[in-house]
């Protein structure tokens, strides 16, 4: 009997994870860090959002996610209303010859009185409301914020939009740091506020298959190792 005859099977394997037919990949990017707040002087607005573009760093960042991500079988880009995605998108966008989507119901929460740059100064000086949303874990106690249930509703039903769009597909999503944390939040049933602190453009990798919408990877900033000295 020979070698081949006498060798035993090597038995069951573990399994390697593959996304089920007609899923969708989504890489849930937040855009790249957004210019300095200048106090007095507030961030235009589009839409009543505040619309700062890329800080010279947060340029640096895209191009490193492009970097990373060029070789992807990426299919479309989306973007939101705010320009802080588009310039984000933009290096990969331009390598692969694909022109970005708008989904503006991914577009950032509205922070009522908080919004063009004042949130990141009521932070700095410890306001009592700022402390209260992270106790709460919800954006709609800074006065005139948007209805949790009313952001709630329209982070779903655009992400619901993309992954319908694209079945057997990977698309990438640029979106932002309050859109991203409540997006992981419904993906996995956590804490509202358990994936509030995404870094700025990190990579969180999503796959939402008929049955079951699962994530796979969060807050992936290697390619940016350049910039931390890396």
């Amino acid at each position: 009997m020979s070698d081949a005859e006498n060798a035993q099977p090597e038995g069951i394997r573990q399994h390697r994870f593959v996304p089920p037919p007609g899923a969708t990949r989504v890489f849930v990017v937040r855009h790249g860090e957004s210019e300095a707040e200048v106090p007095g002087k507030p961030f235009p607005l589009r839409d009543g959002h505040g619309d700062p573009a890329l800080h010279p760093d947060g340029e640096r960042q895209a191009e490193l996610l492009a970097d990373r991500l060029q070789s992807e079988p990426i299919h479309a880009i989306y973007v939101t209303t705010l320009r802080r995605t588009h310039q984000t998108a933009a290096p990969l966008a331009a390598r692969l010859g694909i022109t970005p989507v708008e989904e503006p119901d991914l577009r950032e929460v509205f922070l009522g009185e908080w919004e063009g740059g004042i949130f990141r100064s009521k932070a700095i000086d410890n306001d009592p409301v700022f402390a209260e949303i992270f106790r709460q874990e919800r954006w709609d106690v800074i006065p005139g914020a948007e209805p949790h249930d009313d952001f709630d509703a329209r982070v779903w039903r655009g992400f619901q939009r993309i992954v319908a769009a694209h079945p057997d597909e990977t698309v990438m999503l640029v979106a932002h740091g309050g859109v991203i944390g409540h997006l992981l939040h419904r993906v996995t049933e956590s804490r509202r506020f358990a994936f509030s602190v995404a870094d700025n453009a990190s990579i969180s990798e999503v796959v939402a298959g008929p049955d079951r919408v699962i994530l796979r990877r969060y807050n992936d900033v290697n390619h940016l190792a350049p910039l931390n000295g890396g």
